[in-house]
């Protein structure tokens, strides 16, 4: 039995992202859903749970484009259909990052 770990409210957002976890090189993603608390993207590489780095990404915060960057540490990483689905758990926002996701997820 699987037990939702969520505290938030997910929004699809499909885009593209950069991963770069701590000490490794800058790898293409793509976003998959955002909420308050974290992100979810695929990728074609495995990232273990417990690993730190950084999502970059554009999103649209009334209708304008804005690139983001955020923290975040790998919760988990499935093997789904042939990618990687990874959840990233954010810790502490930068004020920018924070107002554009909560205007985003309106």
């Amino acid at each position: 039995m699987s037990v939702e770990q969520r505290q938030s409210a997910r929004k699809i957002m499909r885009t593209r992202a950069m991963v770069v976890m701590d000490g490794g090189q800058p790898k293409p993603a793509r976003t998959y859903d955002i909420s308050l608390g974290g992100v979810s993207v695929t990728t074609e590489y495995k990232l273990n749970p417990g690993q730190a780095g950084q999502v970059v990404f554009e999103m649209l915060v009334e209708g304008k484009p804005q690139l983001i960057t955020v923290r975040g540490k790998v919760v988990h990483c499935i093997f789904s259909g042939d990618e990687f689905k990874v959840g990233f758990m954010f810790q502490p926002l930068a004020p920018e990052a924070l107002a554009a996701i909560t205007r985003f997820m309106k």
